[in-house]
Formats: structure tokens, sequence, C-alpha cells
């Protein structure tokens, strides 16, 4: 029986079970190609994507390309003559003759329940919307970013209190049984095939850290939703002025309490003690129990409220 060859492009941790999967199944992994170190920490250390460290342990070779467009990394992939190409979390598109290279398929994991989110901020989307599932997609990789047909999907329910990072961490772990399950299908040529619906798809940009800046015009509900969506990447805050009228940046980590009779001046603080941080929203307000002033540890209300530089009255943002 001919050797089953798969090549993983993959770069996130949210990737690592997956590509473990496949070294541990029965097929030749050929080749991974991953996203360059880069610099991490106050001192810049060049760092490695942990997945190329478990490429090489695994004796798989590794490509780095800034972009994958060079005519060398392209002979490379039609050389290792893959049958499959699995994709998750690389963080590049692929050109056309990358999705063309494989013998069987260029396929993706992507972490939505397409189309419902398109894009890279896909799990915040979820969280921030309110979704009551979200789940892992594994489709075929088209031109066009997250529109190919659909192969199959496996669903993971949303809590009311879950986080971004919670869900990162479950649908990673989900992935590798959606991935399983597709490639035994492609291999036995059973693999469905369902074109998406375009009209039903919402785009999820990739989040920058100025992406966390809190709206407070916006209702309780909705900034309690993006505190969770956002928590650890990339974080919410808001603004405060210091005792010398300094502006300085207050970071809110979940979870957050809504309190829909609470009235006030959108970032109004209405309350500051230690059962909270009180503040008011376009529609209700939130109470914080956890947060970080600039320049300091991230602390409890009651260790905030006992050295607070700001006061009831005073407006956020």
């Amino acid at each position: 029986m001919k050797e089953k060859t798969i090549l993983f492009m993959g770069t996130g941790d949210i990737a690592l079970p997956s590509f473990r999967l496949l070294l541990e199944g029965d097929y030749k992994v050929v080749g991974l190609f991953t996203q360059p170190d880069k610099p991490v920490g106050r001192k810049q250390v060049m760092t490695p994507p942990a997945i190329k460290t478990i490429a090489l342990e695994a004796g798989v070779p590794v490509w780095q390309p800034g972009r994958l467009r060079g005519s060398e990394d392209l002979d490379v992939i039609d050389s290792l003559s893959p049958d499959l190409i699995v994709v998750m979390a690389y963080g590049q598109i692929l050109p056309s003759r990358v999705i063309d290279a494989p013998n069987v398929a260029c396929i993706n994991l992507h972490a939505s329940l397409l189309p419902r989110f398109r894009g890279a901020s896909c799990i915040q989307g979820a969280i921030d919307a309110g979704d009551e599932q979200t789940g892992i997609t594994v489709m075929h990789v088209a031109p066009a970013l997250d529109e190919g047909d659909v192969i199959l999907q496996h669903t993971l329910k949303l809590g009311t209190t879950i986080t971004g990072g919670e869900v990162h961490d479950q649908l990673a772990e989900l992935a590798p049984k959606a991935l399983q399950e597709a490639v035994d299908a492609l291999f036995d040529n059973t693999a469905e095939r369902e074109v998406q619906q375009d009209h039903l798809s919402c785009y999820a940009p990739k989040l920058l850290r100025n992406d966390g800046e809190l709206d407070w015009t916006m209702d309780a509900i909705a900034i309690e939703r993006r505190v969770r969506a956002y928590e650890p990447w990339p974080g919410t805050s808001t603004v405060f002025k210091d005792a010398k009228g300094r502006s300085k940046r207050l970071k809110i980590f979940p979870h957050l309490e809504v309190l829909p009779e609470v009235t006030g001046k959108p970032g109004e603080v209405i309350q500051l003690d230690k059962n909270g941080l009180v503040i008011a929203t376009g529609n209700g307000a939130v109470r914080v129990h956890n947060l970080q002033p600039e320049g300091s540890p991230r602390m409890t209300i009651e260790q905030f409220a006992n050295g607070a530089k700001i006061k009831v009255g005073d407006i956020l943002g």
C-alpha cells in the first residue's frame, strides 16, 4: 500500500494537537511550513514557534518563508508531492499553486462554524456576538479567505462565562477529532463537500492591542461579552485620570457582573469599594472585580479600592 504523505502548514498553538495527531498516525509527514522565528519578551530573544520545535524533534523538515510567494518555496512543495496539505493557523494566504499541489486535497481547519465567522478573530467574534456555539470547520482551501467548500464540522457549546482563551484551548483539543474524520474520508474518497452560503458570513479581522479599548456607550451585556471574548488577547482596558491629572490605562479582566437597573453617564464611576467598581454603560452598568492599573500588578478590587486614584463621579474612557 502506498504511504500516505501529508504536508502541514501551521504556526499558532491551536494547531499543536492536530499536528501531533498526524505525527502519531499512519502517515508520513513530509514537512512543516511555519512562520519565521520572532523576537519575544523585553530582551527580544529570537524564539521559534512551538510547532517548529515539535517538528524538528520528530525529524520533520521545516521551512519558514516570511512570504509564501517565492518560486524556491513553491518548488519545495512541488518536490514533496504530498497527498494532502493540512493548514491550521498558518498566518498566510496560500497562492493557487500551493492549493493545487497535493494529489488529494488542500484542507484547512478553521476555528468557527463557517460561514458564520471568516477571518483571524473568529473565536473572539463568536463570544462577542453572544453565539451559543462555535466549533471547528474542516474545509477545502480556496483562493478567497475562508470561502472553501465545507467537508465537516464539530461543534462546541459556548457557556455564558467562557473566555476567548478557554475557547481557544477547547477548540485545539476538538480539532484532531475533526481532522481525523476528514482525513479518513478524503483518503477513502467518501468526503462530503458543501458550498458555503456567503450571505450568512461575517468577517472577523485580525485584532490589534488598541482594539481592546472599551466603548462605554455600548450596553452592559455587550461589554461583559467583550471582556470575556478579548481575554487574553488583545485584552480590554479603559483610561482614567490619576491624582496629577495624567491619563493612565486600566486593564479590566473577567468576570463582570451585569447590572441592568443601574444608570448613569457612559463611563461614569457609580460605586467603588471592596464589593467592586461599578461603571455605567450606554444601557445598564457593569461591576468589575479584577483589574490592573498602569504601572502596577494585577489586583483584586479590594486592593484597588484601598489605593484608588479614581472616585465616584469620574468618567472613564
